[in-house]
């Protein structure tokens, strides 16, 4: 069950239903225009037995205006923060969210960063949670007893900016891009100060990850078009990133999905870049 980042809601349910399961579900909805939607949207209804995890307050450090808007915490304080919740190093984590999994696949690499593998992103969200029949709760979990899980050696490799800096010489890695293209391009940029992108860098829009039905693509297909975003690029040889290191790792779980496995994720992404004095900005489609 836990060799595929995804898990469907019929699998999901089940494990609701086993009083036994060693498993915390974890609701990660969010919304960058209005950060207390996804709390208030978790108490109007959740899968049953979800706690709720903040992007900004569970899954990021303090911005200090120059670290971008989503820093990564320490690892040793995450750990804390869901050996809080419950989470021992035997436990599965599920994450979800509203459907697109954009902020679920955060705490998925996160957990990966902690070491931990059993972790898991429901695919297709509470939507599909919904669709497969299932009922939704108000009520608050029952707190559960402090787990023991402990930080490992990282599932997932970080870069930072200064060796995404020196790589714009070297060239010895991909940088690939998940925002939009508009946004990439420097168009229509209303959450960064600056517009534009990394030079060198390519485009994978996160959203071309899933497909009309609300979940991932088949493997095979999203093979064949991270394949064409690479051009021979080896994965492990690719810098996934985005505005802020969210979006970034939703690439990173469809590359996992495609079976292209290694690459590195810079959390600082496009917010911790454009706030650099001597960082270069590019600007168009290349």
């Amino acid at each position: 069950m836990t060799k595929s980042p995804l898990i469907d809601a019929g699998a999901l349910s089940a494990l609701v239903r086993d009083n036994n399961a060693d498993i915390l579900v974890c609701d990660c909805r969010f919304d960058l225009g209005n950060v207390d939607a996804g709390k208030q949207a978790y108490a109007q209804g959740h899968i049953p037995g979800a706690v709720y995890l903040h992007l900004d307050q569970n899954l990021s450090a303090p911005k200090t205006g120059s670290n971008g808007r989503h820093p990564l915490p320490e690892r040793e304080d995450f750990a804390r923060c869901m050996a809080g919740l419950g989470v021992s190093d035997s436990t599965l984590v599920v994450c979800y969210d509203a459907g697109d999994a954009m902020t679920a696949a955060r705490l998925w690499w996160m957990m990966r960063w902690l070491g931990h593998e059993k972790v898991v992103v429901l695919d297709g969200g509470l939507q599909a949670w919904k669709e497969a029949g299932n009922d939704v709760s108000t009520a608050d979990p029952v707190a559960a007893a402090p787990g023991n899980l402990t930080p490992k050696k990282p599932l997932v490799s970080v870069v930072n900016y200064e060796q995404v800096l020196a790589d714009l010489k070297t060239h010895e890695h991909v940088v690939v891009d998940a925002r939009s293209a508009d946004r990439f391009r420097g168009e229509n940029e209303t959450i960064d100060p600056v517009g534009g992108h990394i030079p060198g860098a390519r485009n994978r829009f996160f959203k071309d990850n899933i497909a009309a039905n609300g979940r991932f693509k088949p493997a095979e297909q999203l093979r064949a078009e991270f394949d064409a975003v690479l051009q021979g690029q080896p994965s492990e040889r690719v810098i996934n990133q985005c505005g802020s290191g969210v979006t970034a790792c939703h690439n990173l779980l469809a590359m996992e999905l495609a079976g292209l496995h290694g690459s590195a994720l810079y959390p600082g992404s496009w917010s911790e870049w454009c706030a650099q004095a001597a960082a270069p900005v590019a600007t168009g489609a290349e």
